[in-house]
């Protein structure tokens, strides 16, 4: 028979850790808003207002898990940061006039 533990799930992703969850956070946040209001040849200004919410939100995690942070882990959220610069940029390439 199969153990009762195999089907128990873990609540609230313990096994992940928050700043992984960020990063995750931010490339969707950033790809959808991205997609939705930089996609036309003038950018939007809602998604400058999407920007600075993430930014504060991204403010708010790190200041609740400053133990859990590391030298890894900064150095993966700085490229992480570099990487959806470089994103934004390469979607902008793509911009119709709407």
């Amino acid at each position: 028979m199969v153990p009762e533990q195999l089907f128990k799930r873990r609540p609230q992703h313990n096994n992940t850790p928050e700043t992984v969850m960020l990063i995750i956070v931010n490339f969707i946040v950033f790809a959808v808003s991205v997609q939705v209001f930089a996609m036309c040849s003038k950018i939007n200004s809602f998604f400058w207002v999407v920007l600075g919410c993430l930014a504060l939100y991204n403010f708010y995690i790190i200041r609740r898990n400053l133990e859990e942070l590391d030298r890894v882990r900064i150095i993966a959220y700085v490229v992480s940061l570099i990487v959806m610069v470089a994103l934004f940029f390469l979607f902008r390439t793509r911009a119709t006039t709407c």
